[in-house]
């Protein structure tokens, strides 16, 4: 698990939203290979989805071969309703770039028959494969997508009932009006989230800095669901400063220092957008030598005075010697 700190949310978003457009623009979708992402709705992947839209008009990223699953919906609230996440969608990111109608899937909480619509849901997505990329964010008691705490780490695509915190912190967007907001809702499942092959959570603000700290400092547990990301083989966590306020100075300090040995000592032109070791570390680029050498040279202070800076010293044939020692 990969944890990116950023100083805040704008940076948090624009961080995001550049990742997602790169994952995209490696894939290089077509018709016949759809990149199929998973999507959340709330607060959090509001400046994501802003971003790609600019992207997406300054001609960076096209979403003509993308295919989307959103991670809940209300159960009896009108599609058109304001609030209904299917509005939320449209009104942020899809009416905005080239994404085709048919490519959204968005959970109907209003199907005759809910667990019926939940089943197909689980269906459309093994069908295309599984979900390359899922976005989530979570609430301030460490859920992610509806899994409330103490949902199943093994849950799948499912109707689900809203804590009474989670209803009261939705009331806001109801008029401050609980018996306006709906108790139900659809949710895919945490082992759903955890099936992609890739999951990337958005933890911004101090009011999330103990989930955060619960997922990345304890155990997995089912009342943090999101803490099931531990358990990911390619799980990415951006959060800003503030989100970190829980947790100890150590652990921020680790992440930290892990990005910059990516920058700064292995470089970025070694590294994939993942984290992944692109190439042989034998640089052939000379200002990685260079970094190379002063690394190489505070490592050992020059003991054996060596001149590493020398033009004409063989650099290779020097780390050949050292390792044969």
């Amino acid at each position: 698990m990969r944890l990116i700190v950023r100083q805040d949310y704008d940076e948090v978003s624009t961080y995001v939203a550049y990742y997602v457009k790169e994952r995209i623009k490696q894939f290089k979708p077509s018709p016949d290979r759809l990149f199929v992402m998973g999507l959340p709705t709330g607060s959090s992947p509001i400046g994501v989805y802003h971003k790609l839209v600019d992207f997406y008009k300054a001609g960076e990223v096209s979403f003509e071969h993308v295919v989307t699953f959103n991670m809940d919906e209300y159960v009896g609230l009108p599609r058109d309703h304001p609030q209904s996440y299917h509005t939320f969608m449209w009104n942020h990111l899809f009416k905005h770039v080239n994404i085709k109608q048919e490519n959204v899937h968005i959970l109907d909480g209003n199907s005759d028959d809910l667990d019926e619509e939940c089943r197909k849901f689980e269906v459309a997505i093994a069908k295309l494969g599984g979900i390359e990329l899922f976005l989530g964010g979570i609430g301030p008691d460490g859920h992610i997508a509806f899994n409330e705490p103490g949902s199943s780490l093994t849950s799948r695509t499912r109707v689900k009932t809203l804590a009474y915190e989670t209803i009261i912190a939705n009331a806001r967007f109801f008029g401050g009006d609980v018996s306006k907001v709906p108790k139900l809702a659809l949710t895919v499942g945490v082992a759903t989230v955890m099936d992609a092959r890739e999951v990337l959570v958005v933890i911004t603000g101090a009011h999330k800095s103990l989930a955060l700290a619960k997922c990345i400092e304890e155990g997995v547990n089912h009342m943090w669901t999101v803490s099931a990301i531990q358990m990911h083989p390619k799980g990415l966590i951006v959060c800003d400063e503030d989100a970190t306020l829980e947790l100890h100075v150590k652990t921020v300090k680790y992440f930290k220092s892990i990005e910059h040995v990516h920058h700064s000592i292995i470089g970025p032109h070694n590294l994939g957008l993942q984290g992944n070791l692109l190439r042989n570390m034998v640089d052939t680029n000379q200002t990685a030598k260079r970094r190379r050498r002063m690394m190489l040279q505070s490592l050992l202070n020059n003991d054996d005075d060596q001149d590493l800076e020398d033009p004409n010293f063989d650099f290779e044939k020097y780390i050949a010697q050292l390792e044969k020692q």
